[in-house]
Parts: C-alpha cells; sequence; structure tokens
C-alpha cells in the first residue's frame, strides 16, 4: 500500500480543503488579472501580492530553486514555465496557470488553462483541447474510487478521452 495515495481523515480532508480553497482563490483572481499587453512576469508580479495578502506559503517560489509565485506557460510552452518581463501576453494565447498554496502546513495546487482575451480569439484547435482537457478532467474525477492508484484513474482516462478526440498529440 506504500505506493497508494493515504486516506485522510475528516480533519485533514478539512485542512486539504482549506488550502484548496486559497489556492484557488489566487487562481481565479490570477485568471481575472490576465489581458493582453500584459508580461507572465507582470501576472507573477500580481500572485506575489495575492499569496502576501492571503498571508500562506507558496509551495513553488524557491521549490529546487524555482524563482517564481506561481507556474506560468503560454501556447506551446510546456508546464512550469517562469513569469518573464520579455514574454508579452497577445489576444488569442493560450495560458496555462499552475498555483500552490500551503496553510497550515497542507498544500492546495490548482491549475487551469485560458485564453487571453475573447474566447473566440482562440483558434478553433486551442478551444477544442481546452474542452477535450477539461472533459477528461470530470471523467477522471467521476473515475475515481478508494484505494485507486491516481495514475489508473487519471492516465487512462486521459488517453480514452483525448485520443477518442483525436488531440492525443498534445496530451
Amino acid at each position: 500500500m506504500a505506493d497508494r495515495t493515504p486516506i485522510r481523515n475528516p480533519n485533514e480532508i478539512n485542512k486539504l480543503r482549506k488550502a484548496g480553497e486559497v489556492s484557488a482563490r489566487i487562481l481565479m483572481e490570477t485568471q481575472a488579472f490576465i489581458k493582453p499587453g500584459i508580461s507572465t512576469k507582470d501576472v507573477d508580479n500580481y500572485a506575489a501580492e495575492l499569496f502576501a495578502r492571503e498571508k500562506c506559503g507558496n509551495a513553488f517560489l524557491g521549490y529546487a530553486g524555482y524563482p517564481g509565485h506561481l507556474c506560468i506557460s503560454v501556447n506551446e510552452e510546456v508546464v512550469h514555465g517562469i513569469g518573464s518581463s520579455k514574454r508579452i501576453l497577445n489576444e488569442g494565447d493560450i495560458v496555462s496557470l499552475d498555483v500552490g498554496a500551503i496553510v497550515d502546513g497542507w498544500y492546495g495546487d490548482n491549475a487551469l488553462t485560458m485564453c487571453v482575451g475573447s474566447p473566440d480569439k482562440c483558434s478553433e484547435e486551442a478551444r477544442r483541447l481546452m474542452a477535450v482537457t477539461e472533459e477528461s478532467l470530470f471523467r477522471a474525477i467521476a473515475e475515481a474510487k478508494q484505494g485507486a492508484p491516481l495514475v489508473d484513474v487519471c492516465g487512462a482516462e486521459i488517453g480514452r478521452a483525448s485520443c477518442r478526440e483525436r488531440v492525443c498529440q498534445y496530451v
């Protein structure tokens, strides 16, 4: 059982929930801040302000030398991108954000992918990719069972949905 995710008691679940709620608030407010013409460093700096306001720890800043307050990746960039004053967001870009907060020693981690500016400015391919990956997430959540390894739940469902929709080369 060492390779399985531990089953948490109600007190631990409440602590995880609180950390997840803080992380989600930071993520949603960061999402609302994003607009064409700002740099990814502007986004990271804004997230830093939110972490300070929430009075929580940051799961990413300083981890293995990571310099950012969040992970921000644009278009074809793979996850864990670092904010840069040289990377300016454009209308129609796809941005992935990942936020990790530490609250009372418990970690909350939330991520999303969005279109910068008006969603109709993203390519059809990008909108489809975002829709399929979101559907995959909800299907995997529905399949989650106590004691089941996460790799079995998530890996299988994401693979099925992405290949079914012919976006598996991206996922």
